[in-house]
């Protein structure tokens, strides 16, 4: 039951940043992100990133990760074998940067 609880959740995750990469066009070296980081990690990042990156879930806590950022983008673009799905096809660089910043500006949520 287990493995088909994970397996709905990664194709619906999968389904929804599809549906993001379609509506988007390629961006521009320079172009803003109109992405909206905390619904993404509400509906897809938080199924394995518990409290919108806060606390470790089925993956790793987020906030105050000791990684670069350059870690931080290649592991949103290509994955990691049987953790975590690759994005790359699916977030432009403006994303993905958008990501990232996020994940730098978390701190835990009060009250």
């Amino acid at each position: 039951m287990a493995r088909f609880s994970f397996v709905v959740m990664l194709i619906a995750s999968i389904a929804m940043a599809m549906g993001h990469a379609v509506a988007q066009q390629p961006a521009a070296a320079n172009a803003k992100s109109s992405l909206d980081v905390n619904q993404l990690f509400a509906t897809t990042c938080g199924w394995c990133h518990s409290d919108g990156g806060r606390t470790a879930g089925k993956g790793p806590q987020l906030m105050n990760t000791q990684r670069s950022d350059d870690f931080i983008r290649t592991r949103i673009k290509h994955g990691k074998e049987g953790s975590m799905p690759a994005f790359g096809s699916t977030f432009s660089d403006a994303d993905i940067d958008a990501i990232i910043r996020y994940i730098r500006a978390l701190k835990p949520e009060q009250g």
